[in-house]
């Protein structure tokens, strides 16, 4: 597999993976516009040629839009690989790629958001402890921080304090979100229209800076739902989606 990392330069012309289309497209837009801005927090993208969900995205842990303490770290915003291109080893090259350039960088290790059970849009817990990667950190709504150190003494990154007890005082639904996830282009305005149309609160909070996504009240800023005060989940909501959960 040949694989290409998307910067500035060409970003225009790179397909992202995780929302194939052309750059008209909401999901795309969005996507790209934050990926322009993180390049010059370090932020890496890296990709298969092939047309399809195979990549890796991280950044200095110092710059994550998530709220944890793990300065010297590299975090791992997504490794992705689906469809037709899992099975053939890509993971295991992406990671690599991202521990040797991690290494040459001079950081401690590497950090990622999973949890023990597997849960959708995060890290499989298999996956990473057969990676060698352990448990540093659990919030209280079962989403953990794993770590792969370089050094056996090196400190272990953490959860804030603000992420580790996931609540928030708002009645009703409330979604946290950024554009680091580009199917959030597409359904948050469905749901909040379909919340409008059969009269279920809801608010929808979109992070817009690296510092309210570093005090957030939730581990998980891609994508995080709340109900009358406490975490739902981190899965995409559609329409159906949406209208079966609450009518639970």
């Amino acid at each position: 597999m040949e694989y290409i990392k998307v910067t500035k330069e060409n970003l225009a012309n790179e397909h992202i993976c995780c929302a194939i289309s052309n750059n008209n497209d909401v999901q795309v837009s969005s996507k790209k516009a934050w990926l322009s801005e993180r390049f010059d927090d370090g932020l890496v993208f890296l990709k298969s040629v092939e047309r399809g969900k195979c990549f890796i995205e991280y950044i200095p842990a110092e710059n994550a839009w998530n709220p944890i303490d793990a300065d010297g770290y590299t975090y791992i915003n997504c490794l992705w690989v689906s469809g037709s291109l899992k099975g053939h080893g890509y993971s295991n090259d992406l990671l690599g790629e991202c521990i040797k350039d991690s290494k040459e960088k001079g950081r401690k290790g590497l950090c990622i958001l999973s949890s023990f059970k597997k849960k959708p849009f995060i890290a499989d817990p298999k996956y990473l402890k057969y990676k060698g990667f352990e448990v540093c950190d659990e919030a209280d709504n079962g989403i953990q921080l794993w770590y792969l150190p370089f050094e056996k003494d090196a400190a272990k990154p953490r959860f804030k304090e603000c992420a580790k007890h996931p609540h928030i005082e708002n009645r009703g639904y409330v979604l946290f979100y950024t554009s680091q996830c580009p199917f959030n282009g597409k359904y948050v305005p469905i749901i909040e229209q379909t919340a409008k149309e059969h009269e279920i609160p809801f608010e929808a909070i979109h992070i817009l800076t690296k510092d309210d996504a570093r005090n957030a009240p939730t581990p998980i800023t891609t994508y995080a739902l709340f109900y009358n005060g406490e975490y739902v989940t981190n899965e995409q909501m559609n329409e159906a989606k949406f209208l079966k959960l609450a009518q639970k």
